[in-house]
């Protein structure tokens, strides 16, 4: 299992991102929101997303980053085609991944979600090692946020309908969730 007491995962690679704040004094954390992301869209080599979440993308790199050039954003972690996990925010802090947003009848879902990001795009496959450590990820959440319930894991295109369609037609929910509950099981 995984020590995430200090809000960090042990087992990741920590590449400290400035898009972040406080959370709220009165929030909990009681959701997860999955993404995608590539940069540029479609390519899974190099370190662009690295230097997306820390302000340092060299914008002159790619035509598509034009339309990102002033955004700041991060996430609390990225799950890399390979299965690597990397964190920029301390899940005790509010990233800036989920923008204008709802679930149920809460807005302003950075307040109170945790953001992991799975490098792809909104139709492409997802890697088998992917859906292992995004398993093994949230089994490790849910046991230290016991108020984050399985209802409670969405993707971004949940929170932002007509806004966000990621994670997308490539994320198999169906596959992921019998992980997630097989892993559950096997754990008690």
């Amino acid at each position: 299992m995984y020590d995430i007491s200090d809000g960090w995962f042990k087992k990741s690679r920590k590449i400290i991102s400035p898009n972040y704040n406080e959370r709220p004094e009165d929030s909990v954390i009681d959701a997860i929101i999955i993404h995608s992301i590539s940069l540029p869209p479609g390519c899974y080599q190099g370190n662009d997303i690295h230097h997306f979440f820390s302000n340092q993308l060299d914008c002159d790199k790619d035509p598509f980053y034009d339309e990102i050039r002033d955004v700041m954003v991060s996430a609390h972690l990225l799950i890399r085609r390979s299965g690597e996990l990397v964190q920029y925010v301390s899940l005790f802090d509010r990233a800036w991944h989920a923008g204008q947003s709802r679930l149920g009848e809460q807005e302003n879902c950075n307040d109170f979600s945790i953001g992991i990001e799975l490098e792809g795009t909104d139709n492409s496959l997802f890697e088998s090692a992917q859906y292992h450590t995004l398993t093994n990820v949230v089994s490790a959440l849910l046991d230290y946020f016991p108020q984050i319930t399985r209802k409670r894991i969405v993707g971004h295109s949940d929170i932002a309908p007509g806004r966000k369609t990621d994670p997308g037609s490539g994320f198999d929910w169906g596959y992921w969730q019998a992980m997630l509950t097989n892993s559950i099981n096997s754990e008690n």
